[in-house]
């Protein structure tokens, strides 16, 4: 090596404290290591399961690559040169434009292209809203119990109280609800409850827009897997019925990938103003690539295309899941709605929970408990979330089969 090259590598070594010396005396290692700064250790890799069965998930083996490729390459050589500079906080016009006429074919929602604002999902929507509505002072904001924990976790953090409200076989208890008192916002997913898989009764969803119509508050309606329905045409949301009324959220999390982080709002007129500025500080705006091959699939129709083809493949992992049980673990109920990506399977407590998911570890299986993970605000009823959707196509029958060895064992 040349001289500079080595006295390159002794001032580096130096610099980061790993050898230490003076003029006239030998170069040597330091005695103590250098000070790491308080920096955390190096996270340990996420597990990578041998059968993917977690809920909410979809298969995302069967994300379409080359329509996406395809109309990513067209948007690309027919957009203008600054598409890639900083844009609207509201999201590419463009696509503004094709979601509305998607939603309103596809969902039977009421909505133009300026009720909408573009996110990068769910998650981030509902934070959006929160603090749009903590602009008026923080207030007590109802979640159906069971739901998710992160989901909770991002509106307390805007500052707002959290009001559980009991969830039946019909949905949300619009009852407890009026019962609650000074609750100025509900979340709420009518149209597939999640876990439990209900569905929002229709009597129930006129009460529940007469209940906010009456106090002037707000429905936050999370419409996460709203395209999965299976043995009818999917529910129209709730906006569809009163668009002053909700804030509706949507995502291709469910639909193409999680990874692609894209989601959308409709917003009641009385909210667009302060939630775009929330969007604006939140992250200025969503990816342009990510906007640009949306808005082309859904041009062309290719987006419809591939939610009808895994609705249909949705459905037959669904009837495999059910059929295997009905064969081989006739003693367990499944519950929830034909939608979705995931069922329920009440369990009688929660130790009857934790062998199951025990037994399904060692078989390599990775599903969800509803009592151990964190659904419940308060104690609730055990049980198991089984999602049929992650599993690449390949390897679904094998991930059936490795479950139903599992609860066999775990609960005989």
């Amino acid at each position: 090596m040349s001289r500079g090259t080595v006295q390159e590598a002794y001032a580096q070594l130096a610099a980061e404290g790993w050898i230490a010396g003076r003029q006239g005396s030998g170069t040597i290692v330091a005695i103590d290591r250098p000070p790491d700064h308080g920096q955390p250790a190096r996270p340990a890799p996420p597990r990578r399961w041998r059968h993917d069965l977690r809920p909410g998930r979809p298969d995302a083996s069967s994300f379409p690559r080359q329509a996406w490729l395809r109309a990513l390459k067209r948007a690309l050589q027919a957009a203008p040169g600054d598409v890639l500079s900083y844009a609207e906080p509201a999201g590419q016009l463009a696509l503004r434009i094709e979601l509305a006429a998607y939603l309103a074919r596809a969902r039977g929602l009421r909505v133009t292209p300026a009720d909408l604002l573009v996110t990068t999902g769910y998650t981030q929507g509902l934070g959006l809203v929160a603090r749009a509505l903590a602009e008026d002072g923080c207030v007590r904001v109802a979640f159906e119990n069971p739901s998710m924990a992160l989901h909770r976790e991002v509106v307390a953090a805007a500052g707002h109280a959290l009001v559980p409200i009991t969830v039946d076989d019909d949905g949300l208890r619009v009852d407890a609800l009026d019962a609650a008192g000074d609750v100025r916002a509900v979340v709420l997913t009518p149209n597939r409850q999640h876990p439990t898989g209900a569905t929002l009764h229709p009597a129930r969803r006129s009460r529940l827009l007469e209940w906010a119509r009456a106090r002037a508050a707000l429905i936050v309606e999370d419409d996460y897997d709203g395209e999965f329905r299976y043995d009818r045409q999917p529910l129209g949301p709730l906006q569809a019925l009163d668009p002053d009324l909700v804030a509706y959220a949507g995502t291709t999390s469910k639909t193409l990938a999680p990874g692609l982080r894209l989601g959308w709002l409709a917003l009641p007129a009385s909210y667009r103003a302060r939630t775009l500025r929330q969007k604006t500080l939140a992250d200025s705006h969503t990816g342009a690539l990510e906007q640009l091959g949306l808005t082309e699939m859904l041009r062309t129709h290719a987006y419809d295309r591939h939610v009808r083809a895994m609705r249909l493949r949705y459905q037959r992992r669904r009837d495999a899941l059910l059929e295997a049980f009905k064969q081989r673990l006739p003693g367990l109920e499944v519950r929830g709605a034909a939608a979705g990506l995931n069922v329920l399977v009440p369990l009688a407590d929660v130790a009857a929970e934790r062998t199951a998911l025990s037994a399904a570890r060692i078989h390599g299986v990775a599903i969800e408990g509803l009592a151990t993970r964190g659904y419940f605000t308060g104690d609730g009823p055990a049980g198991l979330i089984v999602g049929y959707a992650a599993a690449p196509e390949h390897g679904y029958a094998a991930a059936l089969e490795a479950l139903v060895v599992a609860l066999e064992s775990a609960l005989a």
